[in-house]
């Protein structure tokens, strides 16, 4: 069994959290292909390497004072190499960067830094091959990934190397300088890796136990997600759960490579594992609820509006010109609502309205804002009867007005608008009747 292991900034924060790694590690055989984070937070008050990084690199390419700045980097690296008693100086890959800082490299490059110098360290204090990123990813002149050069180089370069260290959220360019990722960095990195040597397991390995149903900060001990299909994933990440980005899951997806992630703090915990489909059946007839404030609600009227030709079209149209995405468009047979960002709506929303107007001749519009929206997601609940009845009744006893529904044609995810102020109440009772109940 082959196992690709990525550990984030919080589990490689300290030479304490360094040991812990290196125990899950040389647990099993199988944990072979490591890709480490910067170091993060040791505590609440601290600061994260990479943001030490992005500082010292401002001064120094602006021309003022950075030796303080980087002084203070070096020890935090230094602290966790004499606390794990290495035989290691990174004095002269220190040199290149001062040198490279000074010559303006480029914010990219001074990001990758962090992991770059961690990954020197890691590779050293587990006795494994240590591999630059910037060698084996690689992304093109636009600066997007380039998937098959990448497979290519990195499935050949790891096909004779039993056991590595590869640093996570950069990679190159044609011309060799350095390009980080946008969104999901070392987790990207650990999924493109898991793919080059087709790995029969991703693991992630963070500060928490997996994936929770519900957000800890408004929901209080929810249950952990055992097992979630991709496209649960997916619903669950686009209404803001804290969740892997879809970039880091692409390349394992493709490949039919589980993720299982798992807590630093905790290897005992089973996590929650990521898969394509699953014959199993969920712990609950939901598996997960997330939610975002911050919408507002556009409905249009018209007597006879379904029969008019266009008529859907003509009103998008106007938000398009405008640049405002639509989120969703529940409707009727002489109204339709449609629901987008508040924020960017606000900024256009005369020059729309009149667009409307103009477009259509509607009977009234009218706005509604300070709405959220709450994903109710899970695979159960296409083989289960009433789980839209559930969830008003629980909305209902809890003296929550329902302003909106929209359910997908998968039965996957169910999407109810709320009013802000009704939110975190809403959570909870849709918590309560799915999880509590069932407990």
């Amino acid at each position: 069994m082959v196992k690709v292991v990525k550990f984030g900034g919080s589990s490689l924060a300290s030479a304490a959290q360094f040991k812990k790694v290196a125990d899950i590690i040389h647990a099993e055989d199988s944990r072979r292909y490591i890709v480490p984070s910067a170091p993060g937070k040791r505590d609440s008050a601290d600061t994260k390497v990479t943001d030490m990084l992005y500082e010292c690199y401002g001064a120094a390419a602006k021309g003022k004072a950075y030796k303080h700045l980087l002084q203070s980097i070096k020890e935090r690296y230094y602290e966790i190499i004499n606390t794990l008693k290495l035989d290691l100086s990174l004095e002269k890959e220190f040199d290149v960067i001062e040198a490279c800082f000074i010559g303006k490299a480029g914010r990219d490059y001074a990001a990758s830094r962090g992991e770059y110098l961690n990954g020197i360290i890691l590779a050293n204090y587990l006795g494994y091959e240590f591999i630059d990123a910037a060698e084996v990813i690689f992304f093109d002149d636009n600066g997007k990934f380039d998937a098959k050069r990448t497979n290519k180089v990195l499935a050949e370069r790891l096909s004779d190397i039993e056991k590595a260290v590869i640093p996570g959220f950069y990679g190159s360019m044609p011309n060799d300088t350095i390009k980080t990722f946008s969104r999901g960095g070392s987790d990207v990195t650990g999924s493109i890796v898991a793919r080059a040597v087709k790995a029969d397991l991703y693991e992630n390995w963070t500060d928490v136990s997996g994936f929770l149903v519900g957000d800890p900060r408004i929901i209080n001990d929810p249950k952990v997600i055992t097992t979630i299909t991709y496209k649960e994933l997916r619903e669950l990440s686009y209404m803001g759960a804290g969740v892997l980005h879809e970039d880091a899951i692409f390349p394992v997806r493709k490949e039919g490579i589980p993720i299982n992630i798992k807590n630093t703090n905790k290897p005992e915990d089973a996590g929650t594992m990521i898969v394509e489909s699953t014959s199993k059946k969920p712990e609950y007839t939901i598996t997960g609820i997330a939610g975002k404030k911050g919408f507002t609600a556009v409905s249009i009227e018209k007597d006879m509006m379904n029969s008019e030709l266009g008529f859907c079209r003509k009103v998008l149209e106007e938000f398009e010109k405008n640049g405002i995405s639509i989120e969703h468009m529940p409707s009727g047979i002489d109204t339709m609502t449609v629901i987008v960002h508040q924020e960017e709506f606000e900024e256009k929303e005369q020059e729309i309205l009149a667009g409307i107007h103009r477009n259509v001749s509607p009977d009234s519009i009218d706005i509604e804002s300070d709405i959220a929206l709450i994903a109710v997601v899970g695979r159960g609940m296409k083989s289960n009867r009433g789980t839209a009845g559930r969830i008003f009744a629980a909305l209902a006893h809890a003296h929550v007005n329902v302003k909106m529904i929209d359910q997908g044609s998968s039965e996957l995810n169910i999407i109810v608008g709320v009013s802000a102020d009704d939110f975190d109440k809403a959570m909870n009772a849709i918590y309560d009747i799915f999880v509590k109940v069932q407990l």
